[in-house]
């Protein structure tokens, strides 16, 4: 199944936030879900006030930092993803040269 996301809306991939070196172990079951995701797909934009559409500054490939509660979840099969607005996306993180 392929997922289209519509307008401003973009479909994220859960990813582990990278682990820090310590001894301390916590457990799955205490642990937050990751507020870090890839995203897998992109809408097309909104239209503005204007009737003209606005691209998307997020796009497929990105990794993204997203609020604790931002999106939807869904189930694809067996994988799991969020959909939600461009506008819960808090930035994007780009790696180090």
């Amino acid at each position: 199944m392929k997922i289209r996301p519509l307008h401003d809306r973009i479909l994220v991939e859960r990813v582990e936030e990278e682990t820090r070196k310590g001894g301390i172990i916590i457990p799955d079951t205490a642990k937050e879900k990751p507020q870090q995701g890839k995203v897998i797909a992109v809408g097309p934009g909104r239209f503005d006030d204007n009737g003209k559409r606005v691209e998307m500054d997020v796009k497929k490939g990105d990794r993204i930092l997203f609020g604790k509660y931002s999106g939807n979840e869904i189930r694809v099969g067996e994988e799991e993803y969020l959909i939600m607005r461009e506008d819960d996306v808090l930035a994007i993180i780009e790696k180090e040269k």
